[in-house]
């Protein structure tokens, strides 16, 4: 991804002797020169780690193979930069060199896979990608609707917190008849619905572990398990330092050269 930058102009051959004697691999805190040189010359993700929205994005970020600032927020401390850039507050936001926003995980996600070395990267057999972003707009409005009631059932007290879970599992019985006759919800392989709704589930998944683990969706619990344990989502959720505007602590996210899967 170094020379890849070099053919393209992005860094200079100084920066990238800087760059290759300080990233282990594929995540790279960036200091002094080399922080500026990113600031300038690629795009600033804020983040946040466990956010849904957030992992989905560095997900397909990564797949892409986009060379992005990476600057980890805490929700309860939203950097000035952020909320000047989008003032809607949430994450992730992504801000392009020449002062553009992209506001909107699913938009980010898009623009990743538009700007690949393979625009077809996530798409699957032609016209599948209505399909799949019909289930992911299911996911944003109606799942993800249940899954805050679900998780925070003390802050929604008209219901019991059964009832939310139930009103959920109706789309988990959705994603079960998707796997019947695949690994993933549309193919065989990893495609762009399975790494926008994965971090939903996982986050289901989370709230009663227990039961989650014995229930009857074996399907989506294996799909989940595949999903979790592939390179590319374990490299998401690398944890970072939160950036500070005053030191301009900032990372970046490389694909491993060297690396042509992320399962």
């Amino acid at each position: 991804m170094i020379s890849r930058g070099l053919r393209r102009g992005r860094l200079s051959k100084a920066s990238a002797v800087v760059l290759r004697r300080v990233v282990p691999w594929t995540i790279m805190q960036y200091r002094s020169v080399s922080s500026t040189v990113s600031r300038m010359m690629h795009p600033v993700l804020y983040s946040f780690r466990r956010c849904p929205y957030a992992i989905r994005t560095r997900m397909a970020l990564l797949i892409a193979g986009q060379m992005v600032v990476v600057r980890e927020v805490l929700l309860r401390e939203k950097p000035c930069a952020m909320l000047t850039a989008s003032s809607k507050g949430t994450v992730p936001v992504l801000v392009m060199p020449d002062g553009g926003v992209l506001e909107e995980s699913i938009d980010i996600m898009h623009w990743a896979l538009r700007n690949a070395d393979d625009p077809a990267l996530l798409s699957g057999r032609a016209g599948s990608m209505t399909v799949q972003q019909a289930l992911v707009d299911r996911n944003d409005r109606e799942f993800k609707h249940w899954l805050d009631r679900y998780k925070y059932h003390v802050r929604f007290p008209q219901a019991e917190q059964l009832y939310y879970r139930r009103q959920a599992e109706t789309f988990l019985q959705l994603l079960e008849s998707h796997l019947c006759s695949h690994r993933f919800l549309f193919a065989d392989e990893m495609l762009f619905a399975d790494v926008a709704l994965m971090p939903f589930v996982r986050q289901f998944a989370a709230v009663e572990p227990q039961w989650f683990d014995q229930c009857d969706y074996n399907r989506v619990r294996g799909w989940l398990n595949r999903l979790t344990s592939t390179a590319v989502f374990k490299r998401a959720m690398k944890k970072q330092i939160v950036w500070d505007a005053d030191n301009s602590a900032e990372t970046q996210f490389l694909l491993n050269p060297l690396s042509g899967s992320m399962s």
